[in-house]
């Protein structure tokens, strides 16, 4: 579904990506792991187009979008949950949820507030309320639904279980494992191995901008100097 080739990004004249490469099937769930400022949210980032790449190839369903603005991507059924949330703090869970509301591609069923109420119940019990009286992880969450308004068929999180309670990161693998049974294709950036090996058929392990490992959850459970390596902090 997603194949990125030779990836090249900088942040002006810095080199962040340096010939990454990684591919996600459909209806798989693939986990980018790596330290604080490996390169996981600009590989992200320049998926969506927010970051241009500078070299490279990204293709969707077999179209190159690398180049294309971030809105057309959106468009082609990608779907992205920025580590920052972006939720309207000001305007309630359901106002929020219609802001993200797209058509859903011929032949795939669409994502009602309704239906999003029943994966996600902390949302329903609180949808008058503001974004931002929400704790933590149901703005997380709010932001995961918002994205699930706009249809996507393969989504991009961004640390998801960054900065909530342990409480709620359980509760938010188990949506995620949710959304994967219903045939969803995910891409997460993670330093939460618990957290992703919870979600994850594959991992690519990425330092200094280029991947350094990649292989099936398994195989990585079985490589401790690998995780020593370039997950332990």
């Amino acid at each position: 579904m997603l194949e990125v080739r030779d990836l090249d990004a900088f942040y002006g004249g810095a080199q962040i990506l340096r010939g990454l490469s990684l591919k996600v099937g459909e209806g798989e769930v693939v986990a980018l792991l790596g330290r604080n400022g490996a390169g996981k949210s600009t590989t992200l980032k320049s998926i969506m187009g927010l970051v241009r790449p500078r070299a490279g190839s990204v293709a969707f369903e077999g179209r190159e979008i690398a180049g294309l603005p971030s809105y057309r991507i959106c468009r082609l059924g990608l779907g992205y949950v920025p580590e920052e949330r972006r939720i309207f703090k000001e305007l309630s869970v359901l106002e929020n949820l219609e802001v993200g509301r797209r058509e859903a591609a011929p032949g795939y069923p669409p994502w009602t507030p309704e239906r999003l109420f029943e994966l996600f119940p902390n949302l329903a019990e609180r949808r008058g309320n503001a974004g931002g009286d929400l704790s933590g992880g149901e703005q997380q969450m709010l932001t995961i639904a918002r994205t699930l308004m706009g249809n996507p068929r393969l989504l991009l999180l961004d640390e998801p279980s960054e900065g909530i309670a342990p409480l709620l990161v359980e509760l938010l693998a188990k949506t995620l494992r949710t959304l994967k049974g219903q045939g969803l294709t995910l891409l997460l950036s993670e330093q939460n191995l618990h957290f992703a090996r919870a979600l994850s058929d594959r991992a690519y392990i990425i330092e200094g901008g280029a991947i350094r490992y990649e292989g099936t959850i398994a195989e990585l459970d079985a490589r401790p100097e690998i995780r020593s390596a370039y997950l332990v902090v």
